[in-house]
């Protein structure tokens, strides 16, 4: 699947009708969450029950009616994603919380599937044909989308967010830029005094967008509680404050991005952590530095172009990376702020190296090239059944959203 991102240019009637049709879509998902969960226990709602009920809801409701069906079914499928996501939890036993489906406040996102909408014949411009009045837009950004066949567009999604209006075009094409192989091979460890150690010893620089950025943010954020509640002051505060989050987040996600692929463009063989990153920001002393290195979304890119690419990434348990010794394989305990690792066998090395060493040893350990855990997930957006989520920048894009060119090829 490949993604093609291109930002909006409309009129301000076309943008809250956009905002309406994103209201519907809320409304239908919750309203269906809510026929799930009212639905008696002997009954098994499935996903095709959750599509009916949006077909009722279709004649019961005018707004509902004058939003294209397959939108509305896009609408169902979110809810039951949701809830199936619940099941299989359930079913594997995840320890702690198994995710319950939640309503939803502030949703960001209306997705069309293969119609209700048009392309121009310039396929500059794209035209939504149902009654939400949202008409022709204007599509900006670098890609033509014209490069590929109409009929590979799967999905079309209108996405909001602080800086604008985006519209996401879902190709089922196949994304692969097979490279040559280098007989490279590299181990990663990830840090917070350096965003990565590598086990040749290199040490890349963690650059802390939002350490850096913070005192705008807060300075952004107490002009909010200045204004007004409900003034036309307050909602632009909110909007400032929203895009410097934005900013923020794609500054992780472009620098996180450029290092995944030099890696696996540079090495046949990526191996790095199976960290568990949610369970380690439950950690309050360090839970901001740790979502700051965004070590989850550099994981995800390194899978991304593993794929595309070719090569191998291979995510290896992170148990005594630290406290063995990469040369004779004596356990030295020690303390986390303990920054060099020193073994009697005279080994001598930065503790970061160490575990980058013992990463790629326990990679190789398994004999040959062992099996790539890369997915093919591209980090811009997770592609499913529907185009369910933004993977990271979604979520840091908080205030003005209640209220909520740049293109991009995989």
């Amino acid at each position: 699947m490949l993604v093609v991102e291109c930002k909006i240019k409309a009129k301000p009637a076309q943008y809250r009708a956009i905002d309406e049709a994103i209201r519907t879509v809320q409304f239908v998902r919750n309203k269906c969450l809510r026929y799930w969960i009212d639905a008696p226990k002997e009954s098994q709602i499935k996903r095709f029950d959750l599509n009916k009920y949006s077909t009722e809801l279709r004649n019961e409701f005018t707004f509902v009616k004058d939003l294209n069906s397959t939108a509305c079914q896009a609408s169902a499928e979110r809810s039951w994603s949701a809830i199936s996501r619940f099941y299989e939890n359930c079913k594997s036993k995840r320890p702690g919380k198994k995710g319950f489906p939640r309503f939803q406040k502030n949703n960001r996102s209306v997705e069309y599937k293969t119609s209700g909408w048009k392309l121009h014949s310039t396929k500059r411009r794209i035209n939504f044909t149902d009654k939400k009045g949202i008409g022709e837009l204007k599509l900006l950004g670098k890609w033509d989308i014209h490069t590929y066949p109409i009929k590979s567009i799967k999905r079309v999604r209108l996405v909001r967010r602080a800086d604008g209006y985006y519209c996401q075009f879902c190709l089922d094409v196949e994304c692969v830029d097979v490279q040559p192989k280098t007989g490279q091979e590299i181990g990663l460890d990830v840090g917070l005094e350096s965003f990565y150690t590598d086990s040749n010893g290199y040490q890349e620089h963690n650059p802390r967008f939002l350490r850096t950025a913070e005192s705008d943010i807060k300075q952004a954020q107490r002009r909010i509680y200045k204004k007004k509640k409900g003034s036309t002051r307050r909602r632009k505060a909110r909007a400032r404050y929203s895009k410097k989050h934005l900013r923020v987040s794609r500054q992780r996600n472009e620098h996180a991005k450029g290092l995944a692929c030099n890696l696996c463009k540079s090495n046949d063989l990526v191996a790095y952590e199976d960290l568990r990153v949610s369970n380690m920001i439950k950690n309050h002393c360090l839970a901001k530095s740790i979502a700051d290195a965004s070590w989850y979304q550099f994981r995800q890119w390194i899978e991304y172009f593993a794929d595309k690419f070719g090569k191998e990434a291979v995510a290896v348990p992170p148990q005594y990376t630290s406290q063995e010794c990469s040369q004779c394989k004596r356990v030295v305990k020690k303390a986390l702020s303990t920054r060099t690792h020193a073994c009697q066998c005279g080994c001598v090395l930065h503790r970061d190296t160490n575990a980058a060493i013992n990463i790629l040893h326990k990679t190789r350990s398994r004999g040959g090239h062992p099996q790539s855990n890369a997915k093919g997930v591209a980090a811009s957006t997770l592609l499913g059944a529907t185009l369910v989520e933004q993977v990271t920048t979604a979520n840091l894009e908080s205030l003005s959203m209640q209220e909520r060119g740049v293109s991009i090829k995989l």
